[in-house]
């Protein structure tokens, strides 16, 4: 695959804010494109991003050095982008800029192939056997923290299908569970039309951070939703404030916020699953978390930001064991790939996510169903967001 041109356009996310598309031109065929989304709750140590008048000049300058060279493997193209930028969070090329390189490099080498996306991406980093799989689908069906208006401290309150019967029934419970969610929370608070956060979910007006929990565990027990699940962001760094977490209107150390959770977990039967339960910094907390919390999923991703080195240490030292995968946060395809096999080396869960400002590009579907992972996670069944559900029943239908 030879580069014959490299371009950049602003575009819209799904919250209406400018992101871009990289448009690769090669010796394949004419263009290949790809769109990266954008994030509303961000760790510290996550490739930067640019905006559209720094990410343009990059890409001139990215396109002098690329143009007419070739490339036969993604792997190749990636560890170009990395020599050019020569620091640890794309400085100099902007993660989103390298990220849609990478994207689009790897649409050019598929189509070259004549296979999927999800195909190039196995052959190049998942080659080893394993027994395909259907991931868990985490839904966010009420948003709440950085991704709505409201009361509600934790971010997202997720929804997640345990497959059962395969790709189909799973994405119908969602829809259905999300329909009769709705009209639920529309006779509580007697509102016709129900506000929706950045991710689709419900943004209600409720008043205290375990409500929400309550009525998911009702429906699953009152509607039999046997094979549902429920998980939550905390995104904690959201609400770390010098010292102490300001949660449910109350000023908590790390020791009143864990108890918080485990009575949750008490309580809730269904919560399996709690990501980024404390402060990206706060690692002693997620340690001793991970002593109490038993047969719970203990996520990192403002703690790990998909960078393999971050996982190795976090893992390592048992602060959790599954991990959030999104590529934006690390900058290439590559990258992306090796924190997943950093993370299966490790017995880690691994959770291929969405972001909350999304775009109607569909790759992180092939990554998931590429790697073989644990779960997926794309937000409500709605709008911007169906076009991943559309993906997941294409290239999972098997």
């Amino acid at each position: 695959m030879k580069i014959h041109d490299i371009k950049v356009r602003k575009i819209l996310d799904s919250r209406g804010n400018a992101t871009i598309e990289v448009e690769l031109a090669t010796s394949i065929f004419p263009l290949f494109r790809a769109q990266i989304p954008s994030g509303a709750s961000t760790g510290s140590r996550e490739a930067k991003v640019f905006n559209f008048s720094e990410a343009h000049a990059a890409v001139q300058w990215i396109r002098a050095q690329m143009k007419g060279k070739s490339f036969s493997s993604l792997v190749a193209l990636d560890e170009f982008l990395l020599r050019l930028d020569g620091s640890t969070n794309k400085n100099k090329i902007g993660g989103n800029v390298a990220l849609g390189i990478s994207m689009a490099g790897a649409k050019a080498l598929a189509y070259a192939k004549k296979i999927e996306v999800w195909e190039l991406l196995r052959e190049e980093f998942f080659p080893e056997k394993f027994v395909p799989k259907t991931p868990f689908l985490f839904a966010n069906l009420i948003n709440g923290g950085a991704h709505a208006t409201g009361n509600l401290d934790i971010q997202e309150y997720m929804v997640v299908v345990k497959p059962q019967k395969g790709i189909e029934e799973a994405v119908e419970s969602i829809v259905r569970f999300y329909r009769q969610l709705g009209k639920r929370l529309g006779e509580r608070f007697q509102k016709l039309l129900l506000p929706i956060g950045d991710e689709g979910g419900y943004a209600a007006p409720f008043t205290a951070n375990e409500e929400p929990l309550e009525i998911l565990q009702k429906q699953i027990v009152e509607d039999r939703f046997e094979n549902l699940g429920i998980a939550i962001d905390a995104a904690a760094s959201y609400f770390w404030r010098g010292g102490e977490y300001e949660f449910g209107g109350q000023a908590l150390d790390s020791a009143a916020l864990q108890k918080t959770y485990l009575r949750f977990l008490q309580r809730i039967p269904s919560l399996f699953s709690i990501e980024d339960p404390f402060a990206e910094h706060d690692r002693e907390s997620f340690q001793k978390f991970a002593t109490q919390a038993k047969n719970v999923w203990i996520v990192g991703d403002d703690l790990t930001t998909t960078r393999p080195d971050l996982i190795q240490q976090y893992a390592d030292a048992r602060c959790i064991n599954a991990v959030i995968i999104k590529p934006n946060q690390v900058g290439t395809i590559t990258e992306t790939c090796r924190a997943i096999k950093t993370a299966r080396e490790r017995n880690l869960k691994i959770i291929v996510s969405h972001r909350s400002g999304e775009t109607d590009d569909h790759f992180i579907v092939h990554v998931a169903k590429a790697s073989n992972a644990d779960g997926v996670k794309f937000g409500a069944p709605v709008n911007e967001r169906a076009g991943k559900y559309n993906e997941l029943l294409r290239i999972y239908e098997d």
